[in-house]
């Protein structure tokens, strides 16, 4: 008999950073890469331009914290050099115990709301389909959202939240914010302030690999 459980979903309070750092870690490590970094992608997202601290949560179960979902601006550039300012998640994490059971879905679901609200025409991420096209997430290349190098990357998912928004012209290039670029040297430098952990390659880092570079014709 499947168990129900009570998920409360919250705003994030600076109390919960170390708490989420290590949620990442957890959740990432060696999924794409040996180690990971989405760690460090959340220590920078909240001193960035580019934060969207209104839309980033935190998922808890009896008083533990078991998701985290943040959130950053991104923009949508049209052929007449229209600039409209979109959203964009990541990292979303879910602590291993807890996946697959409600909670990744509970944190889309509230911030979707909370960002159509807003007035946002769309959300626009960078993920695995497998994971997001359950939640209402289409290929770019359905909506003419291309990479800025005019590209369709099969990761590039668009969950549209203003119907009809995108007809308005044939073609969008998308700009993510330059809080997702960093030198590697300094992730490893951020996690060396963390317990070690054993890097190793698995399986799941080539499916990513394939993942980031297919393209949708």
């Amino acid at each position: 008999m499947k168990t129900t459980i009570k998920i409360e979903i919250r705003p994030e309070t600076e109390a919960d950073h170390q708490a989420v750092a290590l949620l990442n870690r957890e959740a990432f490590w060696n999924l794409y890469r040996p180690g990971c970094d989405e760690h460090y992608t959340a220590h920078r997202l909240r001193t960035h331009e580019d934060f969207l601290p209104d839309l980033t949560f935190v998922a808890e179960v009896d008083g533990q914290i078991v998701g985290s979902i943040m959130y950053a601006r991104s923009w949508v550039i049209n052929a007449l050099g229209e600039r409209v300012e979109t959203a964009t998640f990541g990292p979303l994490c879910v602590h291993p115990a807890w996946q697959r059971r409600g909670v990744g879905t509970a944190l889309i679901a509230h911030t979707r709301a909370l960002a159509a609200a807003r007035g946002y025409p769309a959300i626009i991420i960078l993920g695995d389909p497998h994971n997001y096209c359950k939640h209402g997430f289409k290929t770019g290349k359905d909506f003419g959202v291309s990479a800025i190098d005019g590209s369709y990357p099969l990761a590039l998912l668009v969950l549209e939240l203003r119907p009809g928004f995108f007809a308005a012209s044939p073609q969008w290039k998308l700009q993510t914010s330059t809080v997702y670029e960093f030198a590697a040297a300094d992730a490893e430098a951020y996690d060396a302030n963390f317990p070690p952990k054993e890097k190793k390659h698995q399986y799941s880092q080539d499916l990513f690999s394939m993942l980031v570079r297919a393209v949708v014709a």
